[in-house]
């Protein structure tokens, strides 16, 4: 079974940088599209970002030039490097994969990310 650990989560400043990690551990042939969801309180899920097996990339709007999406086929890990963090961006990060060979996804279990004064 596949399982995602994420980190990087935490508390920054307006203007700041935080970058989050999505290790995936055990037997995963080969992985398709990562990408990046965030939820905020009272708000619904939204896609952030996305990189696929080519490292195509596509941004929300809202975090375009801001935020950079990458991945270590290696260490089978993606990132989310966030910079010019905004209080809007303060929300629940969550990782995602798609398995290519069974198309099965798999979610990491959430980082907190809160940007304040």
């Amino acid at each position: 079974q596949v399982q995602l650990v994420e980190s990087g989560g935490g508390l920054v400043q307006p203007g700041g940088s935080l970058r989050l990690s999505c290790a995936a551990s055990g037997v995963i042939f080969s992985i398709s599209d990562m990408r990046w969801y965030r939820q905020a309180p009272e708000k619904q899920r939204e896609l952030v970002a996305s990189i696929d097996s080519g490292r195509r990339t596509n941004y929300l709007d809202s975090v375009r030039g801001r935020f950079t999406i990458s991945r270590d086929n290696t260490k089978k890990t993606a990132y989310l490097q966030m910079n010019s963090l905004k209080p809007e961006d303060t929300a629940i990060y969550y990782c995602n994969l798609r398995d290519r060979r069974t198309s099965l996804e798999y979610w990491g279990q959430g980082t907190q990310v809160t940007v304040s004064s």
